[in-house]
């Protein structure tokens, strides 16, 4: 990964991490995404736990950028356009709170441009903006077969009729 001097990371949740891995390799000054939980209190969560409800964990990405060509406060302009954050713990037929939608602040300034952006992303929503802007705590990275799911299973009937049409819309 070649990167500018420096990089930030994001945490962001905002349903199934698969579409927002997917749809934040496709941004511009975006190095790596990676797939994982956060927010909960149970360490080394499993898919099937969290799943399960039980740790308290969202399904998150953690979003790395060169900030030579991005910045946070654009990151999170993509992610107000890459879900709903007026639905309470759900994204279209994902129901349940591991698909809440969150901003996981790593600090005070990622804090202040996200209660920033939160506020003017209002606009663009006829009902409230749901989304709660929460301290990171470990962000622990999903199973291996998570990463990269999209570009592995572009025929999957979740791929398909879920993700391929927010990427056409990207384009």
């Amino acid at each position: 990964m070649e990167t500018g001097e420096k990089t930030e990371k994001a945490l962001l949740a905002g349903g199934c991490f698969w579409c927002l891995e997917a749809l934040f390799k496709r941004v511009p000054g975006v190095l790596s995404v990676t797939s994982g939980y956060c927010g909960g209190a149970a360490p080394h969560p499993t898919y099937e736990e969290v799943c399960e409800g039980t740790t308290g964990h969202a399904e998150t990405v953690e979003v790395v950028f060169d900030l030579a060509v991005i910045s946070y406060r654009e990151i999170l302009d993509f992610f107000w356009k890459f879900h709903d954050p007026t639905t309470l713990n759900r994204q279209g037929a994902d129901i349940g709170e591991q698909y809440r939608s969150v901003i996981f602040y790593l600090d005070a300034n990622q804090r202040e441009l996200a209660e920033l952006s939160k506020s003017a992303a209002q606009a663009a929503f006829d009902r409230p903006i749901v989304t709660s802007i929460e301290p990171a705590g470990h962000f622990w990275p999903a199973e291996a077969w998570h990463q990269k799911y999209y570009e592995r299973n572009p025929d999957a009937p979740y791929c398909r009729f879920v993700i391929a049409p927010k990427l056409a819309k990207l384009r």
